[in-house]
């Protein structure tokens, strides 16, 4: 890849993608946004009035076949992203694949294999890792902020009942909650304390073949853990991490700017600290620090390793479901 800008191409025409990540790719240091793929061409006026330069393909294979693309960010439904990140690598370019970058936790391994063949950088769009709302609760608490970890809990829910349509409704495409929405509360837990569960088990209520709201409990080296995420009940989000002597509330953890704003709290005894990110964009500073990697070749902050830690979590979530 020559040095400067990333050149970037998007598969998909996706509703997240025109009003996320194709803008985050737009705005970020270092990238640009080039090409979209869609057979859906009306589909591409909603990318084009920011970027009105963009070049539209009529199809992914045409998008991985333009020389002049570097890298390729994937929106597409779950059940697709594992065989379009190969095909994507196999053309010769850096992937950011949208979470859960696959179904199950051993499919990343043909992922890795793929990404140590090509040289390339392969990641999971995991953009709260980016944050500084998640970096800061991270060195607090490797700092002993709230002592000894005894417990951490969390909560992901939003309401798409009334679209039935939607992927995230359907088995075909892989969807359900824990999919969907329990990569961040599993993740989160796993990035902020740097620990690996033992133990996992869950109470789960299934619609239509996905799993509408999952209840996980885990067993972690250090401490207990425990999430919800449903696909069924009003819209909440909330990170807290339980120590011996404080604890550690993230409000706004996983749609920071958009669900809420982005705090972090420290409540020791009587006092409590607050850290405010207002103006952070961890959808611009993943394209940013993706950039950086794909022409550094230095270390990305979430690789394909850490996606299968999660992914081998929520393997064990659906594995250790407790009859109700």
């Amino acid at each position: 890849m020559a040095p400067g800008r990333v050149r970037w191409g998007i598969l998909g025409a996706a509703k997240f993608a025109r009003d996320h990540m194709a803008r985050a790719i737009h705005a970020a240091e270092g990238a640009e946004l080039a090409a979209l793929a869609t057979s859906a061409r009306q589909k591409a006026a909603g990318f084009q009035t920011f970027c009105p330069g963009l070049n539209v393909h009529d199809s992914y294979e045409a998008l991985l076949d333009d020389p002049g693309i570097d890298a390729v960010y994937i929106p597409l439904p779950n059940h697709l992203h594992v065989a379009w990140t190969e095909k994507a690598l196999a053309a010769g370019k850096h992937v950011l694949c949208e979470k859960p970058i696959a179904m199950q936790a051993d499919q990343i391994d043909r992922l890795i294999a793929a990404r140590d063949a090509s040289g390339l950088l392969a990641a999971e769009a995991y953009m709260i890792v980016h944050h500084p709302q998640w970096q800061h609760a991270r060195k607090l608490l490797a700092d002993g902020a709230v002592g000894e970890l005894l417990h951490v809990d969390g909560f992901f829910s939003y309401d798409n009942s009334a679209d039935p349509g939607n992927i995230r409704n359907k088995p075909e495409t892989g969807g359900g909650s824990l999919p969907d929405i329990g990569v961040y509360t599993c993740g989160a837990a796993r990035f902020a304390t740097g620990q690996e569960p033992t133990e996992v088990s869950s109470r789960i209520t299934w619609e239509n073949g996905v799993d509408v709201t999952a209840h996980v409990d885990a067993q972690f080296p250090g401490f207990t853990f425990s999430a919800t995420t449903s696909m069924r009940m009003h819209p909440r989000q909330e990170m807290t991490f339980h120590g011996a002597d404080g604890v550690l509330r993230l409000t706004a953890p996983f749609n920071a700017g958009v669900f809420g704003e982005a705090r972090v709290e420290l409540h020791r005894g009587m006092t409590t600290t607050v850290e405010r990110f207002p103006a952070a964009n961890h959808y611009v500073l993943q394209v940013e620090a993706f950039c950086r990697s794909a022409r550094s070749g230095d270390d990305y902050i979430w690789p394909l390793e850490q996606a299968k830690g999660t992914q081998r979590m929520l393997d064990m979530a659906f594995a250790g479901e407790v009859s109700a």
